[in-house]
């Protein structure tokens, strides 16, 4: 895995991209490191009194000629609701690369699952996998069409499916409502997913049943980022594991679910 680094980084854009959601551009002087698929970034939320810790938050996007890195985040509390509000030019420290990443197959057909915030880390699972010859299927779930996030953007780098709550877009349910899981012969060799807890375990159990492979991106809440504070671990076969530094992503026949 690759070396984590703590850097300044310039903020070259900061866009809303619906709901409470915005898109946060970051910019690194230097060279970037290695960053690969859901690994995520320890950022400070400076000049903000109830903020003491850094916020973890999902690499979304990666742009090596630009030098920068894209943090897709949902105004969540006081410390994301700062963030938010970041002008053009602010530094902002962040630690990254953290954690590891999804292992990606090199043979065989895959499904990318995400619901809510989870959709983050999918994007650029999908266009690395595109670099070395893969179009994964995307599925995404959201609660209605108005909360679909950068919908064109996805479509460039896999065959994007949509299921919402209400039904006003895609199929109507969860993502473990829609067809896809329903087909007497599924297609896939291997889903890798990010998203809600309940959603997850749903997939994990669906996976387990059906002798899929299947790795998911947990977000349990983290403080530190490296393995100090213990408050990310999670229960697993082998005992407990630090989610910020064993996971995020982990293979579901490893949890006690």
């Amino acid at each position: 895995m690759s070396n984590k680094v703590i850097r300044d980084l310039r903020v070259v854009g900061n866009e809303k991209i619906g709901g409470s959601f915005f898109m946060l551009t970051l910019q690194s002087e230097d060279a970037l490191p290695v960053i690969m698929p859901a690994q995520f970034a320890e950022v400070k939320i400076d000049n903000s009194v109830g903020t003491f810790l850094r916020r973890p938050i999902s690499i979304h996007d990666v742009d090596y000629d630009k030098q920068t890195i894209k943090l897709l985040v949902k105004v969540a509390g006081e410390g994301t609701g700062k963030l938010a509000n970041a002008k053009l030019g602010d530094m902002i420290s962040v630690v990254f690369p953290l954690g590891n990443t999804f292992a990606l197959p090199l043979s065989g057909r895959v499904l990318l699952v995400g619901g809510g915030v989870g959709v983050a880390p999918l994007l650029f699972t999908a266009r690395y996998m595109q670099r070395f010859g893969f179009r994964p299927d995307i599925l995404l779930g959201y609660r209605s069409k108005s909360n679909i996030l950068r919908k064109e953007v996805y479509e460039q780098y896999g065959n994007v499916f949509y299921a919402t709550d209400d039904g006003s877009f895609g199929e109507k349910g969860t993502v473990m409502d829609h067809s896809i899981f329903k087909s007497e012969n599924f297609p896939y060799t291997e889903i890798l997913a990010c998203g809600p807890e309940p959603m997850m375990r749903a997939l994990a159990k669906w996976a387990l049943e059906h002798n899929v492979e299947c790795e998911v991106s947990l977000e349990n809440k983290m403080a530190c980022g490296i393995g100090a504070c213990l408050c990310c671990v999670q229960n697993t076969k082998e005992g407990h594991k630090c989610v910020c530094t064993e996971g995020p992503v982990f293979n579901v026949k490893q949890l006690l679910w």
